[in-house]
């Protein structure tokens, strides 16, 4: 049994096994190739939503803090 498994294992080793890296390699590449597209068609997607420019009369305002008022309670 030893010699038989040993057998397959070269066999899988000398054969099998560069197929199989190969093929891992290309799909780990095509994944690699569809997350840079997808990265490069989100960013050109923000970039078309932004302004070119914003008028400084069409800024929003902005707020001035509230204050906070603290009541406290009588230290009698």
């Amino acid at each position: 049994m030893g010699l038989i498994g040993a057998l397959g294992y070269v066999t899988w080793v000398s054969k099998f096994q560069g197929k199989f890296q190969q093929e891992t390699q290309r799909s780990v590449g095509q994944f690699q190739r569809f997350q840079d597209s997808l990265r490069d068609t989100q960013a050109r997607d923000v970039a078309e939503d932004l302004p070119d420019s914003i008028e400084p009369e069409s800024a929003p305002e902005t707020q001035k803090p509230s204050r906070i008022s603290v009541i406290r309670p009588d230290a009698n």
